[in-house]
Formats: C-alpha cells, structure tokens, sequence
C-alpha cells in the first residue's frame, strides 16, 4: 500500500532537483561491541547487577547462548539508542488483528493519541478511525496525527478538515505543494513511518497503513474469488509494544513533528513513569534521510554479517543493494541457511520486476527464494538465528533506506524468534519456491520488464 501512487511525480521531481545519494558503507567494527551491554528501563539505565540478571535470564538453557550474546554486542554498539529492557511485545498478524488492537487501545485512551501514518484512505477503516479519534479529542483526549503528504494525496481535503475541526492536530509531512510547505521542499523525503502511540505507554508499529484493503485475513485457505471485489488480502505484519521502550518510540513521532513545524503541543503527560510489563529486550530504531546513514541499515547489514546459522527475511518491495547482496551471498558462503520470502503479486509492476531481476545473481549463490501466493504480502520482518528479530515499515530497497523516514523495532531473545518463525513457517507454507533452473527458463517478455524495472531502481 505504498506504490500505486502517481510514480511521474516522485520521479520527475527528482531529476529536477538533481542529486543522488549513496548507501553507507558498513563498517564491520561497527557490528564488534565491547564488554557487557548495558540495559534500560523506565527509569534510565539499569545497575549493571540488574543487566546482567536480565541477560543471563535471556541466555537461560540453550545452546544459542554464545550467538545472543554476539547479537546483543552488536544491537549495543550499532546505534545510540539504548536497549531497553522489561517489556511486553504482542505479534500481530495483518488488518484483523492490528486494527482490533489498535482500536481497543484508542477507545482506552486518557491523555492523549499520536498518530504517524503513511497512507490514511477515506474508506470504511478510514472513516472508522476517523470516527474513534473524533470521539476521544471530544472527550478531552488530545490527538495529534502526522500523515504523509504524499502517501494521502488521493484522500480528500474534507476527511482531514472534519478532523481539524474536530479539534484534532493534524500536520501535512513535506506537503507536495512547495507554496504550502512549513519545513521546506522535500518532495522527495516521504513519512512512511506507521506508529500510533498511546497515553506515551503503547505502541504500535509496523506494516499497515490505514485503508480497508487491510480488512481480510491473508491465511484463510479460500480463494481470492470467495472475496468481495476478487481482491487479494493484504498480509503484514505489525507489533504492539507496552513498557519503557515506548517513550523512544514517543521521541522519534515528537521530533517528526517539531521538524515539521507543527504548532506547539498541548501540554499533556507525553512521557509517564512507565513500568516493567513483559520480559523483552527491544531496540527501537528510527531511520530518516536527514540522519548521515540509515542506522536500520545499517543494523540490518551488521546483523547479517553476524549470522551464523539461519537468516529468514520476509518483504514486499525487494530490490536489493550491491552491499546487501553480498551480505546475503556471504552469509550462504559461510555456511548460514538463507531464504527470502518475497510477494507473487504486487501493487506496484515497476519494484517488483527491479526485485526480480535480481533472482539470477541471488539463486545462483545459494539464497532461497519463494514467492507468497493468495494474498498480496506487505510484511517487512526478519529473524535472524533465531534470537535477533525486526519488524518495522522498512522495504529493503533504496527508497527506504535513502528516501524514507522508517521505524524498526528489533526484539532480542529466542521466545520471540519462536513467535517469528512460527510466522515465517505459515507464510513460507503458502509460497511458491524459485529454483533457479526455472528461473532462467522465463521468457524475453519478463526479463525485459526486469530490465526497465531496474533502470528506475533508485527512485522506486
């Protein structure tokens, strides 16, 4: 839900203003930490007694002890944000489930809402959400929204303004119309963050956006044509997180909206006391385009180099970097069991032909590919020897590491890794492998797609 927008604007846009950027280099001591990493709580850093009891409780009876602990080094000397410990973190398996969770936590609001979305539709759920943060700013809760000028630019103009006048703080990130800009003309740096924090103690994050093609379940075993409209379901994946990691999350949204000059907050309790509630270790990482590198990249990069055993990828819009093709390459050469499972079906012909043009170099040096079939996969998660898991709005593509402002949330510790692979195994039973002998069998037809697709790759 993030390409059937008018793709000659973005990239007519571009060449105008001329430019482009690279990917950074990641530096392999940048994934080597020293000593003990150091946790946090809901009160600042936690005494080195107390990390430690919790590293140890994380490194409890397994044999994956020693990868962990190569994992958690890395997660504590890739990024400034901190780890942070004590807690709770659900797996939420696409529109359903996510958007009963959202909506529970939106109708248990006290304080205050804040609400960052890429594409936010004037449909049913559109309306519904529309509906329930109308009822809480009504009831003295304070609700702030940052949508993307971009991801709602088919949303009409009066859905947002029943919002305003509701009393709701809505702020247009990097409007397309230069005239009506508050933060400069970005046209090309888009808000694809989806984040919706609540009362400064919940969060959620993830894939989804906010439209009703999100309404279906993607693991029912009926067909498309059971479905109204013979649409696909779209399949994502979100998190929704309570305890102290959530006022970094808290950060990140108050941050997009002082840099969009939004109008002053209403002084409400943005960061409450918050609490132990689960036994997660979770990192939360914000990559934006005015930052000097993607620090989710460059996580993701580390995290790969490191793998030792197993790495399991699932993303809709693939279209790889020379350096995370040979981190991928590398990790098959030293032994590790890599497989990507990709979409079967798109939104977007252009990214997914530039993603496909890639399978030859990938399935030749050992990566398994598959194809999800019977829904319109929208997930961007990984899980890596089984104890270092990412769920976020981060495509593995240029756009999202150069263009985009994302959000991640890495999650430390096998349980969870349980929870993710039981996921990656159900999406992994309805796709379709790549071989690579009948790849090359493909017709002229579909390499040449591959082949435009991937002139315009930088700009996808």
């Amino acid at each position: 839900m993030t390409r059937w927008l008018p793709r000659w604007m973005l990239v007519a846009s571009i060449l105008l203003l001329g430019g482009c950027t690279a990917l950074p280099r990641v530096v392999p001591d940048m994934a080597r930490g020293s000593g003990e990493p150091q946790l946090q709580g809901g009160r600042g850093p936690l005494s080195a007694a107390r990390s430690k009891q919790i590293l140890e409780g994380l490194r409890a009876g397994g044999k994956e002890t020693d990868v962990l602990d190569r994992h958690l080094a890395l997660e504590a000397a890739i990024s400034d944000s901190p780890l942070v410990a004590g807690n709770r973190v659900a797996l939420l398996l696409d529109g359903p489930a996510t958007y009963q969770a959202m909506f529970a936590a939106i109708e248990g609001a006290r304080d205050h809402i804040n609400m960052e979305t890429y594409i936010l539709e004037a449909d049913e759920v559109g309306q519904r959400f529309a509906a329930a943060l109308i009822a809480k700013q009504r009831q003295g809760v304070t609700v702030n929204l940052i949508r993307d000028s971009v991801g709602t630019l088919s949303t009409p103009k009066e859905f947002f303004k029943t919002l305003t006048d509701a009393g709701i703080n809505v702020v247009e990130f990097n409007p397309v119309n230069p005239l009506t800009a508050k933060a400069g003309w970005e046209v090309n740096q888009r808000d694809h963050r989806k984040l919706l924090v609540v009362d400064g103690q919940t969060a959620f994050l993830g894939g989804i956006n906010i439209s009703s093609v999100y309404s279906g379940g993607s693991f029912s075993q009926g067909s498309k044509n059971d479905r109204p409209g013979n649409k696909q379901p779209w399949r994502d994946t979100d998190l929704q997180i309570d305890g102290p990691v959530v006022a970094e999350l808290q950060k990140m949204f108050i941050a997009t909206w002082e840099k969009q000059k939004g109008k002053p907050l209403a002084p409400r309790n943005y960061f409450p006391k918050l609490t132990r509630q689960g036994s997660e270790v979770v990192h939360a990482l914000g990559g934006s385009p005015d930052e000097p590198y993607s620090v989710i990249y460059a996580t993701l990069i580390s995290a790969i180099d490191s793998a030792e055993t197993e790495i399991l990828l699932t993303n809709a819009y693939f279209v790889p970097d020379p350096q995370l093709i040979a981190s991928l390459k590398g990790a098959v050469a030293r032994g590790v069991d890599v497989k990507i499972v990709l979409p079967g079906a798109t939104d977007s012909a252009l990214v997914f032909h530039a993603g496909r043009s890639y399978y030859d170099e990938l399935l030749a040096g050992g990566i398994k590919i598959y194809e999800r079939q019977n829904a319109l996969l929208h997930a961007k998660t990984a899980l890596i020897d089984g104890v270092w898991s990412t769920v976020g709005s981060t495509n593995l593509d240029w756009r999202s590491f150069l263009h985009n402002q994302e959000v991640n949330a890495v999650v430390l510790g096998k349980e969870f890794g349980q929870r993710m692979r039981a996921a990656f195994d159900d999406d992994l039973a309805q796709s379709k492998q790549i071989t690579l002998e009948q790849w090359q069998r493909r017709s002229p037809l579909e390499r040449a797609k591959e082949t435009f697709g991937r002139i315009w790759q930088y700009w996808l």
